[in-house]
């Protein structure tokens, strides 16, 4: 049985960018949203619009600090007690998951989308999802590639560039990031 184009974005892999079909209007929709979020004034005004963007409720113990970019929106997870700190960029084609208790500084980005290498594919999409686990730390102006699960308890460090996944329990940081050290109790 074949899925549709929302079931074949969150399962990832390469997507013609000529089969988006219905997924290009969730993109002009994000577009049309956008402002009005980036112009919210209270933390509640910012939660009632975030809401309506990403087409699921904010929790009330969670904040996002505005401006906040994303390209979709409709595949975005976001859990309870999470804080989101300014200017942060979500291209969630792919699907973002962000757990319970989670930290995210300024400018992080997290990017659920790539291209193929070779010239002839290049404008296709290839997509694979982010996880972020829960009591996570992201730093400011890290960026978080596709198909990375960020593990529980763990702290990206600010500027890093994270193109694998990150165990549990651990720090990392650097370009590419590598493991600077464990988490101990």
């Amino acid at each position: 049985m074949a899925k549709n184009i929302f079931e074949r974005l969150l399962a990832g892999g390469i997507i013609r960018t000529d089969e988006m079909g219905e997924a290009w209007e969730v993109v002009f929709r994000a577009q049309r949203l956008s402002p009005a979020l980036n112009a919210s004034t209270t933390i509640e005004e910012m939660r009632q619009r975030l809401s309506e963007l990403i087409q699921s409720d904010i929790d009330k113990t969670t904040t996002v600090f505005v401006p906040f970019h994303t390209n979709f929106g409709k595949h975005i997870k976001i859990g309870k007690n999470v804080f989101i700190n300014h200017a942060c960029t979500f291209l969630d084609l792919g699907g973002i998951t962000i757990e319970d208790d989670v930290q995210i500084g300024p400018k992080v980005n997290l990017i659920t989308e790539n291209h193929p290498v070779a010239p002839s594919q290049r404008k296709n999409l290839d997509l694979k999802s982010i996880v972020i686990k829960r009591n996570a730390w992201i730093g400011a102006a890290a960026t978080i590639l596709p198909g990375v699960t960020v593990g529980e308890n763990s702290i990206v460090a600010a500027g890093a560039v994270v193109n694998k996944d990150v165990p549990p329990d651990t720090i990392v940081g650097g370009i590419p990031a590598r493991i600077i050290r464990r988490i101990e109790g």
